[in-house]
């Protein structure tokens, strides 16, 4: 998917090959395009929006990926982060929002009725799921929003917790929030 180049830092084929294979079936069942992403806002809590979906998804990979890569510097193997779950987890954290959102008759994004029965974390699971993903990347899916603060996350889980939380608290503030 040329408009999230950071599919290429998975080093894991067959984990990219699956992670795209989720991204595939979202854009399929929500009946979304990739270009139609560009308009869609990551949030319907935030109005207006003052970033799309895919600029959201990619600043969490990546914001993600760098705090990884500084606990590698700093404590090497005693903090051990699985790179590719990460970025795999990062990518596909918001996918349930493909379900969870559509485009209303004036051409609006809303919450459609399926997602309002299921958030994307719930929907994301499903669909990583059903493409054969790894279930420490559904952990990710599955806990990175408040339906995951009662339980364990992982250290990936909590990485991208923290940047989805880092990007949408920031982006809430900057629009007067």
């Amino acid at each position: 998917m040329q408009l999230l180049p950071e599919f290429d830092l998975i080093q894991d084929a067959e984990l990219r090959e699956k992670a795209l294979q989720c991204w595939e079936l979202a854009l399929m069942e929500g009946g979304w395009t990739p270009e139609a992403l560009l308009d869609m806002p990551f949030t319907l809590l935030i109005t207006p929006c003052p970033a799309n979906f895919i600029e959201h998804v990619r600043g969490v990979t990546l914001t993600a990926l760098r705090a990884a890569e500084v606990f590698q510097q700093i404590y090497g193997e005693r903090l051990p982060v699985q790179r590719d779950v990460l970025i795999a987890g990062g990518l596909l954290h918001d996918v349930g929002k493909l379900l969870e959102y559509r485009r209303n008759a004036e051409g609006q994004v809303v919450q459609s009725e399926n997602g309002k029965l299921l958030r994307h974390p719930f929907s994301g699971t499903a669909l990583a799921a059903r493409a054969g993903l790894p279930a420490e990347v559904q952990h990710i899916i599955a806990t990175h929003a408040t339906e995951g603060d009662k339980g364990h996350r992982s250290t990936e889980a909590t990485l991208i917790n923290h940047a989805d939380f880092m990007h949408f608290h920031s982006l809430l503030r900057q629009a007067g929030g």
